[in-house]
């Protein structure tokens, strides 16, 4: 089995209904729904939100120590058009701006928000990956 894979990608929040109406309101379906924890199907992989306290408690760290940490969570469009677009829904539906899409020293188009718990998701166009149908880099 290789080891370069992620099969869980599981991000704290502090309200779970809050968490899961944000991403359905940007196009996201659920896959499995419980009292402390969500799960999306991602192309092999599960992508979830799960109650800070509980992550907490799993991990033995206190919530205060739990931070969204200095990473970034990516999607990538086809075009720019699309950046743009998929943005804008994402503040519709109450990400907070950090910085607009808009042309990138290496060749791509990008910007970034942040989801109602702080984490932070880039919007890309990449001209060096294709993408296939379905939005998955081939």
């Amino acid at each position: 089995m290789k080891s370069n894979r992620v099969t869980l990608i599981t991000l704290g929040v502090r309200d779970i209904a809050r968490a899961r109406d944000f991403y359905e309101a940007i196009g996201w379906e659920p896959s499995e729904v419980q009292d402390k924890v969500v799960f999306y199907d991602m192309n092999g992989m599960k992508f979830g939100f799960y109650l800070l306290d509980g992550l907490a408690e799993d991990t033995g760290m206190p919530i205060e120590a739990l931070k969204t940490g200095a990473m970034t969570l990516g999607q990538n469009f086809p075009t720019e058009a699309e950046v743009d677009a998929a943005y804008d829904k994402a503040l519709a539906a109450g990400a907070t701006e950090v910085t607009r899409p808009e042309k990138i020293f290496w060749g791509g188009y990008s910007g970034y928000f942040a989801d109602p718990d702080g984490h932070l998701w880039e919007y890309a166009m990449n001209p060096f990956w294709e993408l296939d149908g379905d939005g998955h880099l081939k």
